[in-house]
């Protein structure tokens, strides 16, 4: 029984560096395009819109890792600085922590006995994960990981970037805004698909949503950029 549980695979394990691949390809993929959607729509060579989307993909591939390694660092540091509190209150008040231990579980359905006897074992086990992980939910599967994320984040940005990019440099000059669209768009649907697929979720509403966001995304970009004639992101 206990070999069937440590093979499980549970989707939440995934959510760190999900979360960040998903975010940084999607937002290359659509940050990329829609920047040379607009230069696209402000010029007629093929050259300055190749360079603008080289220089959106590089600038936006450091930004997104730099992001998310300051916003997951963050996070650990108020996780680093929950435990560091929780341990000092657990070598001052040990029974007062028993007891707060104790009513979280009789809270989730147990007597209170049977509530005190589990905190007492989990206790004399391990104190601090057990109110790492019931009083302040912090466990192996949520913890936060900031380089994992950011090497997630900026590594899935250059690879949905290059789509475009790749794009802007091989189909025809003429009619470059709509296959970006066109492109971007079925991109964005992979991308959706997988998402949910990595994520247990439904492929259809993932579909939906990033395709939908994406396609106003684009529009506004290229409007803007025929409207003034000038080269916008």
């Amino acid at each position: 029984m206990n070999t069937i549980l440590n093979k499980e695979d549970h989707y939440l394990g995934r959510s760190g560096w999900l979360r960040a691949s998903i975010l940084g390809a999607n937002d290359g993929i659509l940050s990329t395009a829609s920047l040379i959607i607009g230069v696209a729509a402000a010029n007629v060579s093929r050259e300055p819109i190749v360079l603008a989307g080289v220089a959106g993909l590089v600038a936006g591939a450091l930004s997104m890792a730099a992001g998310e390694y300051v916003s997951v660092s963050s996070q650990t540091d108020i996780e680093t600085s929950d435990l560091a509190r929780e341990e000092k209150e657990l070598r001052e008040m040990p029974q007062e922590e028993l007891k707060e231990l104790a009513d979280i579980y009789k809270a989730r359905g147990l007597s209170p006995e049977l509530a005190m006897r589990v905190a007492q074992e989990m206790t004399e086990h391990d104190a601090l994960g057990a109110h790492a992980r019931d009083e302040l939910g912090i466990n192996s599967l949520t913890r936060a990981r900031p380089l994992q994320a950011a090497f997630a984040s900026g590594a899935s940005f250059i690879f949905g970037g290059l789509l475009p990019v790749i794009t802007s440099m091989l189909l025809p000059l003429k009619y470059m805004i709509y296959w970006q669209y066109i492109l971007t768009t079925i991109f964005l649907i992979i991308l959706g698909a997988y998402a949910a697929k990595a994520g247990g979720s439904s492929v259809k509403k993932a579909v939906l949503r990033i395709t939908f966001w994406g396609t106003i995304a684009m529009g506004v970009t290229a409007y803007i950029g025929h409207l003034f004639g000038v080269s916008l992101g």
